[in-house]
Formats: structure tokens, sequence, C-alpha cells
């Protein structure tokens, strides 16, 4: 994905990672899915998943129901109450990954290969390394 025209609404932030318009610099806050994944995307093993669903669903070309779909997912990992609160060590995100799972499960042939390279790149997380043989 190197063509700048695959990056949905996004623009370049600080470091040269991509960021949705909603949170350029100047418009940051500390609320939100894209802050609260960053601030935790060490802790949170599904957090590539979750942006990847975040970008699936502001895609255009998405469909209206897996958008719905997708952003009620999104929803409930920045809701600040929980099933299972997230300060619970070891607990904390597990109802987090399951409402997600269970979204991807219903809609996740509309999260695309782009959708996942910009969460590697939000993340700033290794490019996968395609199978040669």
């Amino acid at each position: 994905m190197s063509d700048a025209a695959e990056i949905i609404n996004t623009v370049k932030g600080e470091g040269g990672v991509y960021l949705p318009k909603s949170i350029e610099r100047h418009e940051r806050t500390s609320r939100g899915l894209i802050p609260k994944l960053l601030r935790l995307a060490g802790r949170v093993p599904f957090a590539d998943d979750l942006a990847s669903a975040y970008y699936a669903a502001r895609d255009p070309l998405t469909p209206a129901k897996a958008k719905a779909v997708l952003f009620a997912a999104a929803a409930y990992f920045v809701m600040p109450a929980d099933l299972v609160p997230d300060v619970v060590v070891g607990l904390g995100f597990t109802d987090d990954a399951t409402v997600l799972a269970t979204a991807l499960s219903v809609v996740g042939a509309h999260v695309k290969e782009r959708h996942r390279a910009m969460a590697r790149r939000l993340l700033r997380l290794p490019e996968p390394i395609g199978d040669k043989a």
C-alpha cells in the first residue's frame, strides 16, 4: 500500500504516522478510540484488529450494516463502563476482545488488507513477511 490515495480520511501526523483526520495533532483529545488505542497498544493484544475494524468502518466502500457492527465494537472498547473494567489485570480486555471477535466473525470479510496496513502504520507495527515458497 504505497499509494497515498489508499489512505482513507487520514493525514500524516508526528513521526510520519498516518492518523485519522478527526485526531490531527491540533485536534487530539484524551477521549476516543484512537487516543485510547495508542495509549494502550502495548497492553492490548488485539490492537491491530481493532484499528483495522475502525478503518474498515470509516471506509466509504464498506456497507452500512458492516459499518454499524464495526463502529459498535469500537464504541464498546472506549466506553467508560465495561462489563469487566479494563484496569483488572489479566481480564480487563477480555470482554472487549470478545465483542471485537464477534463483530469480526460477522462482518470480518469487509476488513480488507488496506485497512490492516493502515492499522499497522498507526500502531507502528512491521509489515508481515510473505511466504516465498
